[in-house]
């Protein structure tokens, strides 16, 4: 995008509801692993919109607050992020620019090039996450508009559970529904694969082991990895599914949904409005959905919004395992999973059972391995970085090193996909 550019680099785009998160990636002259030049987000799309950036040393270097109307357009937002980048990296080219997209069906189980045939199947799958996909597909529709020549690559938070079984992705529904798509699907796969292949080039060990990672934030989710494939996990048709969240419920009783239309006279609308953005910690402890304020306060019922979430992590740890027929490691990461110390402890402790037992020290500094040494189960906390993931498959696609999925893949059953081993830099 700069004509005084020397360096290949890399846009990544992660579109949601009210924020637009941005970071661009360096490619090496010598080949080696991109490198994080600056990153940021803007905030309060649709209100009172804010710009922030920092270099790779989470440094800030730029802020902003936005007019009323501009806040209001996706379009101008999205210029300015690019307009920064322009102005400040210009030893960078941007040539590629990768986007998280929350859901790829069936048909699309790897990174896919962009263009108007593939915008017009991930709107087909729109009815599947209302919530995210239209948000995602904004900077995409964006981008192809104003720079029809910049490449742009898809990132599938879906794909990395395309190795699902059929027993784990099928629910005890009439076959005629579970064949029109109404499956497991499973997400925060980009960073499952992301914390997979970064623990198993640290652990070689692990390459064909069994793991659950507990992926943790205001969204959570847990997964059962098996030599370095998703077999199975909590999240399923949709992202509301699996562990309570920072506002959603996670798995619930389908007749509580029933009773709520049926008795309290709900709608669809107020059902959604209470599942996603009422319930989880925030509804259990009226308080918040941030663990760090119920972490700090007395009040009785941020306590047990707390233990709540543990418990239930601790049940679905168990029942992965039981997945797997068995557990070699668990890990835990994203913003709860790697800074909560009081959550691993309690999820931990619950595990007892199965020979999980925590070194406290370490623990409490957040160490890459925080179980005793005594103890049978391996625990681990790995940082995410779902970034970079896009960035390298962003590269890869562009490169050509990953290769467009062949047609007869289109209709495939995600069983019929081959599980590829990890591979990472140990760096």
């Amino acid at each position: 995008m700069s004509a005084r550019a020397r360096h290949q680099a890399c846009l990544v785009l992660n579109a949601g509801s009210s924020s637009l998160k941005f970071s661009v990636f360096r490619q090496p002259t010598d080949g080696g692993e991109l490198l994080p030049i600056v990153s940021g987000q803007i905030a309060g799309i649709g209100a009172a919109a804010t710009f922030e950036a920092r270099d790779a040393q989470r440094r800030v270097l730029a802020e902003h607050a936005f007019d009323a109307t501009t806040s209001r357009s996706r379009e101008a937002l999205l210029a300015h992020v690019l307009q920064w980048i322009a102005t400040t990296q210009a030893d960078d080219e941007i040539v590629a620019a990768g986007h998280r997209v929350v859901h790829g069906g069936r048909a699309l189980q790897r990174p896919a090039r962009i263009d108007a045939a593939l915008i017009e199947q991930l709107d087909a799958l729109v009815s599947l996450a209302p919530l995210h996909q239209p948000h995602n597909l904004a900077p995409i529709r964006i981008l192809a508009r104003n720079h029809p020549g910049l490449a742009q690559v898809a990132c599938f938070d879906t794909a990395f559970h395309s190795t699902l079984p059929w027993e784990a992705r099928t629910f005890a529904l009439p076959r005629e529904l579970s064949d029109s798509g109404i499956s497991r699907y499973g997400f925060h796969g980009l960073s499952y694969e992301y914390v997979s292949q970064r623990l198993i080039a640290r652990q070689p060990e692990l390459a064909a082991g069994r793991m659950v990672i507990c992926h943790l934030g205001n969204g959570s989710s847990a997964c059962a990895v098996h030599g370095g494939c998703s077999v199975d996990s909590t999240m399923g048709f949709t992202a509301l599914d699996g562990l309570p969240m920072g506002t959603r419920s996670g798995a619930l009783d389908p007749g509580v949904i029933l009773h709520l239309m049926r008795e309290r006279g709900m709608d669809l609308d107020a059902v959604e409005d209470l599942l996603y953005r009422r319930s989880g910690l925030l509804g259990v402890s009226g308080l918040s959905n941030d663990m760090k304020v119920l972490q700090s306060s007395d009040d009785p019922a941020a306590r047990q919004a707390v233990a709540l979430y543990c418990f239930r992590i601790a049940k679905e740890v168990a029942s992965l395992a039981t997945s797997m027929g068995g557990l070699d490691a668990l890990v835990f990461t994203a913003g709860i999973g790697e800074h909560s110390a009081l959550v691993r402890e309690q999820v931990v402790g619950r595990l007892a059972w199965l020979g999980a037992r925590l070194d406290t020290e370490a623990n409490q500094r957040h160490a890459h391995r925080i179980s005793a040494a005594d103890g049978r189960l391996p625990v681990y906390v790995v940082p995410t970085n779902e970034e970079l993931m896009i960035a390298r498959h962003t590269m890869d696609v562009l490169a050509g090193s990953v290769s467009p999925a062949p047609a007869a893949a289109r209709t495939a059953a995600p069983s019929d996909v081959e599980c590829r081993a990890p591979t990472e830099s140990a760096a």
